[in-house]
């Protein structure tokens, strides 16, 4: 029994088996035939085509008019109405082959073709060349295409073009700007009239002071021109320098500065309870010097940049009269000094970017606008209003100085000292006052003299 139905399955799968092939076969018997009839309707077409094609060029060959006079074609023009038949007969078509037009106007576009690809990789090819040869032979950066040139005007007897207002404008580098002039008309009677008051009112407080829009002409200028002692407000000019070499290519903000003994200081700043020697990036220094205060980062950016007595010659290249170094910080004597006029002149440069290239001016503009002291001019500032701006407070002085930026879009700078007997807290809240006063009176636009005609509002200044 076994062996029978062992036998019946080999049978059966041999039979099916066959009549898969058989079913094969005819699938391919059928699948032939259609592509016959394809063919043969494809040729069908054809010749109905080309018919009427030679039937067109048959019938001017038949008769050939000249003067209205039939005759009989030529041997060459018989000839060639020979090779038109012989052109128009029907050729053998393969099945599934694509016939490729011959017409001009597809080999130009064929040729156009692979000149666009042609030139494809040739812009690649140039491409990769490019970047080899900047990896290979980079050009120099603009800092030392700077520095460069300020060893080149050396040479033929010009001055550091970088704090030379002449040499650098012939350069192309940051002029150096001082405040235009003011117009009597501009300056803000009531508010000075409402300061002197208040000044007035508090024994022993020696105020100084200067503010500026520059949008409108407005000023105040109280003994503007007065000699401070400049604190932590020396800090200002020394940023404003270290950014300078680095738009000159002398310095880098990832250089790192070593933190030696005689260096550290005192008072404010935590980075005199770190060892000696431990190692800032320029960067990291600048923002403690001026964010924290820090006096340590002071006088290791003073040291970096050549001393005191560089940046005092730098200072006055600046244009600035009364700002001088005399002493590492924290100067609790106050021997170091500035003037408002100086502060508020220097936070003009800085807006207009007279000092600085623009990245540099917005970062120096980014860094004083992270002060953690807001206890003096930003106390009399109105709604929306932001500054940027360094603070000084030693015994005998505190002061603030700064670039506000009003709702209105208008700016102004504005720069207070005030000496004091030591450490009296009324020159603070004098400081709030004079804030208030001012923002209130800088933000309010100018009335329209009737006495003069060029006399416009900011609205009609800018309209």
């Amino acid at each position: 029994m076994l062996q029978h139905s062992q036998k019946t399955s080999r049978i059966g799968r041999q039979q099916l088996l066959q009549e898969r092939r058989q079913a094969a076969q005819l699938r391919q018997v059928r699948q032939r035939r259609q592509d016959t009839q394809k063919a043969r309707l494809i040729a069908k077409r054809q010749q109905v085509a080309v018919a009427e094609g030679h039937k067109r060029l048959s019938q001017p060959e038949a008769l050939m008019v000249r003067g209205g006079v039939a005759r009989t074609k030529s041997a060459r023009e018989k000839t060639m109405s020979n090779w038109v038949r012989a052109q128009s007969k029907v050729r053998p078509l393969n099945v599934g082959a694509r016939r490729r037009p011959t017409s001009v106007g597809w080999v130009g576009a064929k040729w156009a073709g692979y000149c666009l690809r042609l030139g494809s990789f040739g812009l690649g090819i140039s491409a990769m060349v490019g970047t080899a040869i900047a990896i290979l032979h980079p050009v120099p950066n603009s800092g030392k295409l700077v520095s460069n040139m300020v060893a080149a005007s050396q040479k033929i007897g010009l001055s550091d073009p970088t704090t030379s207002t002449s040499n650098a404008s012939l350069l192309g580098l940051p002029g150096i700007a001082t405040l235009p002039v003011l117009s009597p008309e501009k300056e803000l009677k009531d508010a000075k009239a409402k300061i002197q008051d208040l000044a007035a009112a508090q024994v022993d407080l020696v105020p100084g002071m200067f503010f500026y829009n520059p949008d409108t002409g407005a000023y105040l200028d109280l003994a503007g021109d007065k000699s401070f002692s400049a604190a932590s407000t020396i800090k200002l000019p020394v940023l404003i320098a270290l950014f300078q070499d680095i738009d000159a290519g002398k310095a880098r903000l990832d250089d790192q500065l070593t933190m030696r003994k005689d260096l550290i200081a005192t008072e404010s700043g935590a980075m005199q309870y770190q060892p000696p020697g431990t190692k800032y990036s320029a960067l990291e220094t600048a923002e403690n010097m001026i964010t924290v205060s820090d006096n340590t980062a002071t006088n290791m950016l003073i040291d970096r940049l050549g001393g005191a007595a560089v940046l005092n010659q730098r200072f006055k290249t600046w244009g600035l009269t009364a700002t001088t170094i005399h002493n590492f910080l924290p100067d609790l004597q106050g021997t170091n000094t500035i003037s408002p006029k100086d502060l508020a002149s220097l936070m003009f440069k800085i807006s207009q970017g007279d000092l600085l290239t623009p990245h540099s001016r917005d970062r120096v503009l980014n860094i004083l606008r992270r002060t953690v002291t807001d206890t003096l001019l930003p106390q009399g500032l109105g709604k929306g209003a932001t500054i940027a701006h360094k603070t000084g407070d030693i015994g005998s002085v505190v002061g603030d100085a700064g670039l506000i930026e009003m709702p209105n879009g208008q700016r102004y700078v504005a720069t207070v000292m005030v000496k004091r007997p030591h450490n009296d807290p009324r020159a603070q809240e004098l400081i709030r006052q004079i804030s208030r006063v001012t923002y209130q009176s800088l933000s309010q636009p100018i009335p329209t003299s009737s006495s003069t005609t060029s006399a416009t509002t900011p609205s009609e200044e800018k309209p």
